[in-house]
């Protein structure tokens, strides 16, 4: 898998609600035009609720 940039998923999560669910995490950068690549990458995330940006991005950085 390539390395995820955080910045660029965060860019794609831009006005997300939390806590967020990942199915809610993924649609939401859906709809924001996501690269299928980083797409991919969120879909790897654990099944959670995510309560802030800086728990997704912690969590895409131990899937790396």
């Amino acid at each position: 898998m390539a390395k995820a940039n955080p910045i660029e998923i965060q860019k794609h999560l831009k006005g997300m609600d939390y806590p967020a669910s990942k199915k809610e995490i993924i649609d939401h950068a859906g709809k924001q035009g996501i690269a299928e690549d980083l797409k991919q990458v969120l879909e790897q995330l654990p099944e959670d609720d995510y309560e802030t940006p800086a728990e997704v991005s912690k969590a895409i950085g131990q899937l790396q």
